[in-house]
């Protein structure tokens, strides 16, 4: 019997629940969340293979979903990793991402898999990136870029992000340069279209470049207006969708293909607490399934990036491809 933990009950992890509940190789999930109206709501939209588990974790789990906010992650994978479960973390922080990937000697110790950053972006693109990297024999650049948010805790990182230090990583050196700088415009599938896209406190190199060697530029950006960065450094003047409207991904990666220079362009649409929900509930199973590699590592680690992206498009998570070259 296959036991979930699933911490957090926001937008994220409401889209998670549902996807876990309706797999076949897991027979309960158990919700914890802070606020109870909360919780009980999901737990009685997921049917009755979801039970409430209250505010605390007390609960004999085979793996762990971690969809709170920010910045409650780091001490309940180490908890968690500790039991000998893995875990699957959607922490989007640059300062999470980093204390969580320094897990992964004590991951591997215990012989559980860590995933980290596993939603939208990063996430889905983290994949998308190692998916586009197979088909070139030597990945110089990889460039992700990002529109939209998932629901209020998503809003707030977003828009955090825009006052922070963006990581990037050139010519084996990690750059650090002020968020909100280096605008750039980046088309998405339609109907978004184009966006113009800045630098931000974005975590997508920190966990590209251990998966992808002698990679020469990782960069990562968000798309804002210009109320968006100039408004960054005040409290958000709007409450955040509940849910989040419709986001896209895209994900650039240059190389070389039998000598000759190519790029490849994948993006994606969907509401972006949808996608993450939906990567961050595959990504438990796989690593329940001993699909993902043990220690601490973000889904570029995963080698079947056909299976993966397969079963996502089973439950409406489709990529596209941009058809051109340079």
């Amino acid at each position: 019997m296959t036991r979930i933990l699933l911490l957090g009950a926001g937008a994220v992890g409401a889209r998670a629940a549902r996807q876990l509940v309706e797999a076949t190789d897991v027979d309960e999930v158990v919700i914890v969340d802070p606020n109870a109206q909360r919780r009980t709501a999901v737990v009685h939209s997921s049917g009755a293979k979801a039970t409430d588990g209250g505010s605390a974790d007390h609960s004999d789990v085979d793996g762990v979903l971690l969809a709170g906010p920010n910045g409650t992650h780091v001490d309940a994978v180490r908890h968690h990793m500790a039991l000998g479960r893995s875990v699957v973390s959607c922490a989007d922080a640059v300062s999470d991402v980093q204390e969580l990937l320094a897990l992964g000697p004590e991951a591997m110790a215990q012989d559980v898999s860590v995933v980290v950053g596993a939603g939208f972006s990063p996430g889905y693109t983290c994949v998308l990136a190692r998916h586009a990297a197979m088909s070139f024999d030597h990945v110089d650049e990889i460039h992700v870029a990002r529109s939209g948010t998932g629901g209020p805790s998503c809003a707030l990182a977003h828009h955090a992000a825009l006052t922070g230090t963006a990581v990037d990583w050139r010519d084996g050196e990690w750059l650090h340069r002020r968020a909100g700088s280096g605008r750039e415009l980046c088309w998405f599938p339609d109907p978004i279209g184009s966006e113009d896209c800045y630098r931000a406190a974005l975590p997508d190199a920190l966990l590209l470049v251990p998966e992808f060697a002698d990679v020469g530029r990782v960069t990562a950006r968000l798309a804002a207006t210009r109320r968006d960065r100039i408004t960054a450094h005040l409290p958000m003047l709007r409450k955040p969708h509940p849910e989040g409207l419709v986001g896209a991904v895209r994900v650039e990666v240059r190389g070389r293909r039998g000598g000759v220079q190519d790029v490849s362009v994948l993006g994606a649409l969907d509401r972006p607490a949808v996608a993450a929900g939906a990567v961050a509930a595959l990504a438990l199973r796989w690593a329940l399934q001993g699909r993902i590699p043990t220690g601490a590592s973000g889904l570029a680690a995963i080698d079947d990036t056909v299976g993966f992206l397969s079963e996502l498009v089973d439950v409406g998570i489709k990529a596209a491809a941009f058809a051109g070259s340079g």
